[in-house]
């Protein structure tokens, strides 16, 4: 059972002290501390009210293990980010992210960019013959254009996406700990706007959710996480 680390990653993403916590459910802040370090639970009624405050089922309380609160991954944050231009390209393979990446990565050293920005997101459009009998998945990834700049002569559309925000989360990357540390970190983005009640943006002229990879002053290998809301 996870249910004290959750709470306390669950209050914490709510922007809520233990006092403000034991007001709202008519508790002393003692008793916060003590179901968040696991010393006991709550009746059923205060973990009904729970449910109701976090927006989440007894289920994840009691069983998910939200362990998107390590050092490995930044706060959650809401940011805007500007209009951009991009060209992309969609991957169905059984690597699809090396694929895709890899090409788009072809076009940034065609137009001589010395420092791309490339981003990328899972393709859902995959068949079942594909999934199940081949073992395919599906990754999209794109460009991002300098301003004013064309495609020199390579066979792509461009497309453009206005002023949109987004919730983001930064993480570590670790080889061999992807399929972990990215669907965590997705899950917490979601975790964080169903507490917060922040909708998100499904609509054909933006790109929903994405990723982007990038090394740090120190050598770092770092991801960003977008979700677009409205």
């Amino acid at each position: 059972m996870h249910f004290g680390k959750n709470l306390q990653v669950l209050r914490k993403m709510a922007g809520m002290t233990q006092e403000q916590l034991a007001e709202k459910l008519n508790v002393s802040r003692q008793t916060i501390s003590k179901w968040e370090q696991g010393e006991a639970l709550p009746e059923i009624e205060k973990l009904l009210e729970l449910g109701k405050t976090f927006n989440c089922s007894l289920d994840q309380m009691l069983r998910e293990q939200m362990d998107y609160s390590s050092e490995r991954y930044s706060e959650i944050r809401l940011v805007t980010v500007e209009p951009f231009r991009y060209i992309s390209y969609v991957a169905i393979s059984r690597e699809p992210e090396e694929d895709a990446l890899a090409h788009v990565g072809r076009w940034a050293e065609k137009m001589n960019m010395e420092r791309p920005r490339i981003i990328g997101w899972d393709f859902p459009q995959v068949s079942q013959e594909q999934r199940s009998v081949f073992h395919m998945r599906g990754y999209g990834a794109a460009l991002v254009l300098n301003d004013g700049q064309e495609t020199g002569g390579i066979d792509a559309e461009i497309c453009a996406q206005g002023r949109q925000r987004y919730v983001t989360i930064t993480l570590e990357k670790v080889p061999g700990e992807e399929f972990t540390v990215i669907p965590n970190a997705y899950k917490a983005l979601l975790t964080y706007t169903a507490i917060n009640g922040i909708k998100e943006r499904y609509d054909p002229s933006i790109i929903p959710c994405f990723e982007h990879e990038y090394v740090d002053g120190n050598g770092t290998q770092l991801m960003d996480v977008y979700i677009a809301v409205e």
